[in-house]
């Protein structure tokens, strides 16, 4: 595979917008170990490699461990989630299917409050945003590369 466009070049201007995504996003109360949890798990969905390498360490640097960041694509059938985080786990595979049934609503509107649900879909959105960038315009030298803080 190779580089179609560098999207952080030609499109510094456009991303200005999720950038500033993110940095209100870090300021919300939704806690940074979630959201990372959450960013993860939609980009294993939506097979972002350099989303899931930045979102792996980044998750760490925030005191998620090795066990859990293995078992998120199977969080169903583990121990290892609060009812909490299973309810923006299944709130972010709604999302990101473009399917929210009832009972998913039902379920993350008893664990999040009306405004933190905003800002976990607004966190969702965003993530699928990035991994679309990333998916379309692929820049397979940098996978791998991602540093703990490299965008703020």
């Amino acid at each position: 595979m190779k580089q179609r466009v560098n999207f952080y070049q030609k499109g510094a201007n456009a991303l200005k917008t999720l950038f500033n995504v993110g940095a209100y996003l870090k300021k919300s109360p939704l806690e940074p170990q979630l959201l990372e949890l959450v960013d993860f798990r939609v980009s294993q969905i939506n097979s972002c490699a350099y989303c899931l390498d930045m979102h792996s360490k980044d998750a760490r640097a925030h005191g998620e461990t090795e066990q859990r960041l293995y078992s998120v694509s199977a969080w169903r059938e583990t121990p290892y989630f609060t009812e909490r985080e299973r309810a923006a786990l299944a709130w972010a595979e709604a999302v990101t299917a473009c399917k929210v049934p009832d009972e998913v609503y039902a379920e993350v509107k008893d664990h999040f409050t009306e405004e933190e649900l905003v800002d976990l879909t607004l966190a969702i959105s965003n993530i699928n945003t990035w991994n679309r960038f990333n998916i379309a315009f692929p820049m397979p030298d940098a996978v791998g590369t991602y540093t703990v803080g490299q965008f703020g």
